[in-house]
C-alpha cells in the first residue's frame, strides 16, 4: 500500500516513536502470555479468501494483531514469535512466484526491532516456530488448520481479552498514524466536495475521492458513503449511481483513509444551495463541536450519547421537525427515529475497534443505554483513546412510521419531515484523541492542515 505524498516525513515521524510503541507492545503481551500460563505468542497475519468455487483471493485484510506489531499490511502467511525478554521473531514469508508481485526485501524504521527470518514455501515456516507447541498460544484466525503448526491454544480468551482491553488505549505512535490517516483522508473529502459541486454522479465523487488519497477500493478502511439526495438516509448506503440525479440537493459522504493499517473515518455533509438545508447542516455542526468538547478522561460514553439525544431533541424543535420536552421527544422514541445509530465507536486498526464494550480486561461486558441497541462504544473514557462523534439526523420512513398510533406521532411536524425527505439526512463525524481535560480533533486539525 502507498503511504501519502509526505510518505517520507510521516515514516521520519512514526520511525522516532516506534521503539517506545514496540515497547508496549510488548509489555502488554507479557502480561497476556502470564495470565495465560503460556511461554510464547504466536502472531498470524492471515491468508487471503478464495471465493466459492473460484481461484479467486478476495482482498487480504491483515489480522490487526500482527500490525500492531509492524507496519506490514501486505504480508500473508506470515509469523511474529514472541516470548518475554526475547527479540520478536519474525517469519517472512517470500515466495518465489511469478503470478503475483511478491514482498520485496524487509526495509524500513521497524527492521532493528525484529529478528527476521525469511522463508519461501509455507513448508519451510514450521523450522521456526517454537519446539514446544503446547506452551504457545495463537493469535489470529485460522482458516485451514495447518496454518496454526499444531498449536492448540488459538485466541485463548483469557489473552484476547486483555489485548483487546489494552488497545483501547493508543501509543504515541499510533496516533501520529492515525493523524496522518486523518489528513490522507481530508484531501478526498475536499475533492469529494468540489466534484459534488460540479454535479458528478456518486461513482464518480466515489472515484475523485480514492484518487485523492491514493487509494484501490480495497484499500479502503471501509467501504465508502457516497450519498447524494435521498441516499443519504440509508446509513450504509454504498450502491454509487452512475449517473447524477436531475436535481442536485446535497451530498453525505462517509470515507476513510489509512497509513500503515491505522484508519480514519470521517463524514460531512453538503448542500447544493438550499440555504435552509444548509442552515440544518450548520445547526448540526453547532450540536456535533458541542459534544466534541465533552470528550474527556472519566466521561461515560454512555452519557455522552443520550445527551446527544436530548440536544438533537432541541435541533429537531429549532428546524420545526418536531415539539415537545427534550426528555418526553426522547421517552416517545421520536429522538431515535430521526437518530437511530450510535454516537460513535473506539477507532484504530480497525474502523469499529474492539474493546467497545469492555469493563476490564476480564471481559466483563458494558451494555448500552435501554432502546439505544446500535451503541458500540459503553466505555468510561481514558487518556489517548481515539473514537469518533458522529451524530445523525435522518428521514428514514421506515422508523417514521413506526410513531404513527403512538403519543410519537402528534410529536413530530410531518410537513416539515416531507420537506427534508428529498436530502435524505445529515451526518458530522471527527475522529478525536481523548485528553485529560480536553481532547484532540484529529478530523478538524486535518482539516485545517491541508487546506493551509
Amino acid at each position: 500500500m502507498s503511504v501519502n505524498t509526505n510518505c517520507a516525513e510521516t515514516n521520519s515521524t512514526l520511525g522516532g516513536l516506534y521503539s517506545a510503541h514496540i515497547e508496549t507492545v510488548t509489555t502488554r503481551y507479557d502480561y497476556a502470555l502470564e495470565q495465560a500460563g503460556a511461554s510464547h505468542a504466536v502472531i498470524f497475519s492471515g491468508n487471503p479468501r478464495v471465493s466459492f468455487l473460484d481461484d479467486y483471493e478476495m482482498p487480504f485484510r491483515p489480522n490487526p494483531h500482527f500490525v500492531a506489531w509492524l507496519p506490514l499490511v501486505h504480508l500473508p502467511f506470515s509469523y511474529i514469535v514472541y516470548a518475554q525478554g526475547e527479540k520478536p521473531l519474525l517469519v517472512y514469508y517470500q515466495p518465489r512466484d511469478y503470478w503475483h508481485v511478491v514482498p520485496g526485501a524487509p526495509s524500513g524504521y521497524w527492521t532493528d526491532h525484529f529478528d527476521i527470518r525469511i522463508v519461501h514455501s509455507l513448508q519451510d515456516i514450521a523450522a521456526h516456530l517454537p519446539v514446544d507447541r503446547e506452551k504457545c498460544i495463537l493469535i489470529g484466525e485460522i482458516i485451514d488448520a495447518a496454518t496454526a503448526f499444531g498449536i492448540e491454544r488459538v485466541n485463548p480468551a483469557k489473552a484476547v481479552d486483555i489485548l483487546h482491553y489494552a488497545r483501547g488505549e493508543k501509543t504515541e505512535y499510533e496516533i501520529a498514524a492515525m493523524r496522518a490517516a486523518s489528513r490522507r483522508s481530508v484531501k478526498g473529502h475536499l475533492s469529494a466536495e468540489t466534484a459534488f459541486r460540479n454535479g458528478s454522479s456518486e461513482f464518480d465523487i466515489h472515484r475523485a475521492y480514492c484518487k485523492a488519497v491514493s487509494h484501490t477500493d480495497p484499500e479502503l478502511p471501509y467501504g465508502n458513503i457516497v450519498a447524494l439526495n435521498q441516499h443519504g438516509a440509508v446509513l450504509h448506503y454504498t450502491d454509487r449511481d452512475r449517473e447524477p440525479p436531475v436535481e442536485m440537493l446535497s451530498l453525505l459522504i462517509d470515507a476513510g483513509a489509512q497509513i500503515y493499517g491505522y484508519a480514519s473515518d470521517i463524514t460531512r455533509t453538503y448542500s447544493h444551495g438550499d440555504q435552509q438545508f444548509q442552515a440544518l447542516i450548520d445547526r448540526m455542526e453547532v450540536m456535533q463541536k458541542e459534544i466534541v468538547s465533552e470528550v474527556v478522561a472519566g466521561a461515560d460514553y454512555r452519557e455522552l450519547h443520550l445527551n446527544t439525544h436530548r440536544k438533537l431533541a432541541a435541533v429537531l424543535v429549532d428546524a420545526e421537525l418536531a415539539s415537545g420536552a427534550a426528555d418526553a421527544l426522547l421517552e416517545s422514541g421520536v429522538t431515535s427515529a430521526f437518530f437511530p445509530h450510535g454516537l460513535g465507536h473506539l477507532l484504530g486498526l480497525q474502523v469499529h475497534d474492539v474493546g467497545g464494550f469492555m469493563e476490564n480486561e476480564s471481559g466483563t461486558i458494558i451494555d448500552p443505554p435501554s432502546g439505544h441497541p446500535f451503541l458500540r462504544l459503553t466505555r468510561v473514557l481514558e487518556e489517548n483513546m481515539v473514537l469518533t462523534i458522529e451524530p445523525g439526523l435522518y428521514v428514514i420512513d421506515m422508523l417514521l412510521e413506526k410513531l404513527r398510533g403512538t403519543p410519537a406521532e402528534g410529536q413530530v411536524n410531518w410537513k416539515t419531515v416531507d420537506w427534508l425527505r428529498p436530502f435524505g439526512g445529515i451526518r458530522i463525524e471527527d475522529n478525536v484523541r481523548v485528553l485529560i481535560n480536553a481532547q484532540e480533533n484529529l478530523t478538524r486539525d486535518a482539516f485545517a492542515f491541508v487546506e493551509a
